[in-house]
């Protein structure tokens, strides 16, 4: 069974690599390749292929942006994102959407064969090695901000994301149309619930939490 592909990268030699590479393959058939995100979306809409590989960096449109308007557009086609680095938010961002492998280009081009293979196959292919401590640092944070919800209310939360930022009493109360002993009553329900005594603490739990 052939699979249909099609390729996105801004950069001509990468692209022309991964052709060359993805055409030996006698279940591949590349059907574009685009260096920039516009055109991979229109390529994609109209072809619909197995499999889209999108760079995160390209003009025009990033592949994470491509990956939303096929997510919002209820495409087949699924997803993988190719990058040289892949920042937490990123990698936040694509877990979100729903993508479908992740491939570091430093890895083995071979990686990628066997990445778009388990995909089309209806698996997730997330390079362990460059994505198993984000992933972890994710679930801790979501799992911190389920505490913390349990504990602190929503107005009590952004107060203590301002404390953790560094800012003092004054402006805090500024920032939040409220009163300076206002945020001093809050401070001291904040510290009761948490039983801490001091900002340092604070901005401890903050971090421990992932609010900050």
């Amino acid at each position: 069974m052939t699979i249909t592909l099609v390729l996105a990268d801004d950069h001509p030699l990468i692209l022309s690599g991964l052709t060359s590479l993805l055409v030996l393959e006698d279940d591949f058939k590349v059907l574009a390749s685009c260096t920039n995100g516009i055109d991979a979306l229109e390529v994609v809409r109209s072809h619909q292929p197995d499999v889209v590989i999108l760079d995160v960096c390209m003009p025009g449109m990033s592949g994470l942006e491509v990956c939303r308007k096929i997510r919002e557009d209820n495409l087949p086609t699924k997803l993988v994102i190719l990058t040289a680095a892949l920042k937490e938010e990123e990698m936040a961002e694509a877990v979100h959407l729903g993508v479908n492998g992740i491939v570091l280009k430093e890895m083995a081009p071979q990686l990628l064969v066997q990445c778009i293979r388990k995909v089309d196959a209806g698996e997730q292919w997330l390079e362990r090695q460059s994505t198993s401590q984000m992933l972890k640092k994710m679930l801790l944070r979501e799992e911190g901000m389920r505490e913390v919800i349990d504990v602190l209310t929503s107005r009590e939360i952004v107060l203590v994301r301002l404390v953790a930022d560094g800012l003092r009493n004054k402006v805090i109360a500024e920032r939040l149309f409220i009163s300076e002993g206002t945020v001093k009553a809050h401070l001291h329900n904040i510290y009761e619930k948490l039983k801490i005594d001091n900002r340092m603490a604070l901005l401890r739990y903050a971090q421990e939490k992932g609010l900050v």
